[in-house]
């Protein structure tokens, strides 16, 4: 924060020591209100990591890139003595960078005051500079996240079984991993039970690797140039639903020209097919990235959001 310029009188004036006072009170409930933990996601050097890289993390505004060491950055909700749900929120990008902004910390903020103990999650990128196995790296984070979060729920008074995973973007197709492939956990010295989130909330995600309905800068960031066939199918996630996966809600627009909301279709179609529970928005403009930027013009999906988040996990 830059202090502007205040002109001054010789004298102290009561209305201004007054305001100041006042101000200082705001700045310090607003420093209250963000304040964050930031937590290693990994006790050591994290798995797969290249131990010749030399790429720093970079912070270009908002937006982060190049990270070797992910993190959850922890949003204390306020104290209650009943356990409470935990939200671990996935920022997208596009799997080259993390709008670490209106994709993480103003959603942590606003699960805060619906009583959620929020976590952004930084998580590694498919960079084959930084990882090896890299279309997997990233869903490993994801993986451990839920498995950090859930093990350590009394130290957080959080509820194990109310352990969520929210993503935006090609933040969603992480997030959409973490809900379909906990059946074979990327380290294998986990259980499927300590992957497996209890609900998730993908915003206009990137679902398939299919090249008629992807996002192509997401799928040749996390499969290469020339993927497999295997691959694609494997990361292809409307391919991938089963009944055992956990209540979804699917927002996204009609109007969106980076990812097709044809994504969004195709994952609730199957998933109610295998019959899962999902629960689909689709707004009839929004286009993409929009995020909890409160100045949007499709600000009022976090209301439907709210409803369901009433609706599934806080009436339970």
């Amino acid at each position: 924060m830059q202090a502007g310029n205040v002109e001054t009188s010789k004298r102290t004036n009561p209305f201004c020591m007054k305001q100041l006072f006042t101000t200082c009170i705001i700045v310090f409930i607003a420093m209250t209100t963000s304040a964050q933990t930031r937590i290693p996601l990994w006790d050591d050097v994290p798995p797969y990591n290249r131990p010749e890289n030399n790429k720093n993390e970079m912070w270009d505004g908002n937006n982060v890139s190049n990270v070797s060491i992910p993190e959850l950055y922890h949003f204390s909700a306020v104290e209650s003595s009943k356990p409470r749900p935990a939200i671990i929120i996935v920022p997208g990008g596009g799997y080259s960078r993390q709008a670490f902004s209106h994709e993480g910390t103003m959603v942590a903020e606003w699960f805060t005051r619906l009583g959620f103990e929020a976590f952004v999650l930084k998580y590694r990128l498919p960079d084959p500079e930084i990882v090896d196995n890299r279309s997997f790296v990233p869903m490993m984070d994801g993986q451990q996240a839920i498995h950090y979060v859930r093990s350590h729920a009394a130290e957080f008074n959080i509820d194990p079984a109310r352990v969520g995973i929210m993503g935006f973007s090609a933040g969603g197709h992480l997030a959409a991993s973490v809900a379909t492939l906990f059946g074979s956990p990327v380290n294998t010295h986990l259980k499927p039970s300590n992957v497996r989130p209890d609900f998730s909330i993908l915003v206009y995600p990137v679902i398939t690797m299919e090249e008629s309905h992807t996002h192509a800068g997401s799928r040749e960031r996390l499969l290469g140039l020339t993927p497999s066939a295997n691959l694609i199918q494997q990361f292809s996630l409307e391919k991938q639903v089963g009944g055992e996966m956990p209540n979804t809600l699917l927002i996204h627009s009609f109007d969106d020209k980076s990812v097709p909301v044809d994504n969004s279709e195709l994952f609730a179609r199957n998933m109610h097919q295998a019959g899962a529970d999902v629960t689909k928005i689709i707004l009839p403009e929004g286009g993409h990235g929009y995020g909890f930027r409160p100045a949007s013009p499709v600000a009022y999906w976090i209301n439907y959001l709210e409803i369901w988040l009433k609706s599934r996990i806080l009436s339970e």
